[in-house]
């Protein structure tokens, strides 16, 4: 087996011969997945397995903890000292579920880590006195999952689809943890391409860091297409932190087999545990989960939003929808000299919330700060998870001269192809070429059919409170000094944009229709939104009534001849 198609089949075959009857069809994915990375860092390990041994044996009753030197001395960046791997287990059938945890214990200190978070521990006595700890050790070293059969970017696309699958069989959110491949690509080529010129320096070092990283396949993808499409010298380190265990450990497996760093990857909470909090990035990738609830964080996030200078110093969404926490983490962590940011967002932060809530006060500190550069509209059922319209927004604090003051707002939600077969909610892909288009229409910076480009202003309005007199039996009441009272029933509000006197405004489209109204102009708040579907929205002229009447007719005759067929 050495595709992708080869493996999943496999993999399946496992649940459906081993797994069925034992366990829920909800728990197995926390068996299948850890014995997949037990057995790739044995594949990865197998030709130096009596090395490390002899090491190990030399060394044991110096040192509690071998495997530095054994990491050491034999160049490695994990091992496993134990006489064991999956292979020599079978050799003691009756012995297995013992030498097995021997065998997971024996895995140097940042293997553990990852074993931990699996909790693949609560399994194994479980899956031995069924006797299918041996039978399921014995199918996963029928294949050969070292790197040199089975490349990085193949092991990854299968872990990613069997997450989809477990999560889709447990009816759990899937997709929920990575990303599609079409999505990555084009959010990296509108992250990295403006910096071609940048990155194409000798000795370039660069630091890249996702706060929601899964499984790890934005961040490879991202280093991949820098090396692929600008310059494959350029020296990447990459950085992230993942909420969820199970993915946290896929992800550290992964850099740890790779040329990676596995210890740039942390686990936590990135709103309430930021693990990189000493330190800025020059480029950042993420994929929030859209439309998840805060609420158990509320407190922590809350407290920090109260303090001056703070990641949510500037506001707080709704509790309902933790994805502008996320941006406003990623812009605390821009570098001075200048960083560039890609996000996806589903189309709740471009326009919900009213001037003065959270979500236009942080969109205003954006957009006044002029650091939101480009947004673009995908085309919708393009996730794994859900059907709905999702946005790419490109946020940088070093703008190009001739992008200052301005933002570009891309609508390519037409620009797909219909996918042969579904993948959960996923029924459309974006194609390379129209990648290329999108990037393309970035690039050039132009209006065009699907292109707008706006001053920042653009987007923002004065909210005026607008009032009228209380009358009581049809008589204006005021107050002892003579002051007209307030109906505050009557009261209404209007949106300004900015850059429209307000007076001339209120003389023009209220003082007309309200004659006795006046503006209460201390109650003024300034607001920001972006309406995708308004600026390019597209008048289609209504169908005559002569064509609709044809069309009704030929209807109607068309009926009347299966009614006949039908009868006669």
């Amino acid at each position: 087996m050495s595709n992708h198609n080869e493996i999943s089949s496999f993999i399946w075959n496992v649940c459906d011969d081993v797994l069925r009857g034992l366990f829920k069809q909800h728990e197995y994915g926390d068996v299948i997945i850890p014995f997949l990375v037990l057995r790739r860092l044995d594949c990865v390990l197998e030709g130096k397995k009596n090395e490390i041994i002899k090491v190990h044996q030399e060394y044991k009753d110096k040192f509690d903890d071998t495997s530095k030197i054994i990491n050491s001395k034999l160049n490695l960046k994990f091992s496993n000292y134990s006489r064991y791997d999956l292979n020599r287990l079978k050799d003691e059938p009756n012995k297995l579920s013992e030498n097995f945890y021997d065998y997971l214990s024996s895995f140097s200190t940042n293997v553990q880590d990852i074993i931990q978070n699996f909790g693949i521990q609560k399994h194994i006595d479980k899956l031995d006195s069924n006797d299918k700890l041996y039978i399921l050790i014995e199918k996963f070293t029928d294949i050969d999952l070292h790197p040199n059969v089975i490349e990085n970017h193949v092991m990854g696309n299968i872990f990613e689809e069997l997450l989809r699958k477990f999560s889709e069989m447990s009816n759990e959110t899937s997709g929920e943890h990575y990303t599609p491949r079409d999505i990555v690509r084009l959010l990296v080529s509108l992250v990295f391409s403006p910096d071609k010129d940048k990155l194409s320096q000798p000795n370039k070092i660069i630091s890249v860091y996702d706060p929601c990283c899964g499984t790890g396949g934005m961040l490879s993808i991202g280093k991949n297409w820098v090396h692929e499409n600008i310059n494959p010298k350029v020296d990447i380190n990459l950085f992230g932190q993942e909420l969820n265990p199970q993915t946290y450990s896929i992800c550290k497996s992964d850099f740890l087999i790779t040329d990676e760093e596995p210890d740039n990857i942390k686990l936590g909470s990135t709103l309430t545990k930021d693990q990189h909090t000493s330190r800025g990035f020059d480029y950042m990738i993420t994929n929030p989960p859209f439309g998840v609830s805060w609420k158990s964080e509320e407190k922590q996030v809350l407290n920090e939003s109260s303090e001056s200078g703070g990641r949510f110093s500037v506001g707080t969404p709704r509790v309902s929808d933790g994805s502008l926490l996320f941006l406003q983490h990623l812009i605390s962590k821009m570098e001075t000299q200048g960083s560039r940011i890609g996000i996806v967002f589903n189309g709740s932060p471009l326009f919900t919330g009213d001037s003065g809530g959270g979500e236009s006060e942080i969109r205003k500190w954006i957009i006044e700060n002029d650091w939101l550069e480009c947004v673009v509209q995908l085309p919708d059922s393009l996730f794994f998870n859900t059907g709905i319209t999702t946005y790419v927004w490109i946020v940088s604090n070093n703008k190009k001269s001739n992008r200052k003051g301005k933002v570009q707002l891309i609508d390519g939600s037409n620009l797909f192809k219909p996918m042969k077969k579904s993948l959960g909610s996923k029924r459309k892909e974006v194609s390379d070429e129209q990648r290329e288009l999108i990037l393309k229409t970035y690039s050039d910076f132009k209006e065009t059919e699907i292109s707008k480009i706006f001053e920042n202003k653009f987007f923002g309005y004065t909210k005026v409170f607008i009032e009228q007199p209380l009358r009581e039996n049809g008589v204006i009441v005021k107050d002892k000094k003579g002051v007209v009272k307030t109906d505050g029933s009557l009261r209404d509000n209007e949106r300004v944009p900015l850059g429209v006197d307000v007076d001339e405004y209120f003389e023009r489209e209220v003082k007309p229709h309200l004659p006795e109204s006046w503006m209460d102009r201390s109650k003024d708040s300034i607001g920001y939104e972006i309406n995708f579907t308004k600026y390019f929205y597209q008048y289609k002229p209504l169908r005559s009534l002569s064509d609709l009447t044809k069309e009704l007719l030929d209807l109607e005759k068309e009926s009347d001849g299966i009614m006949n067929k039908l009868i006669g």
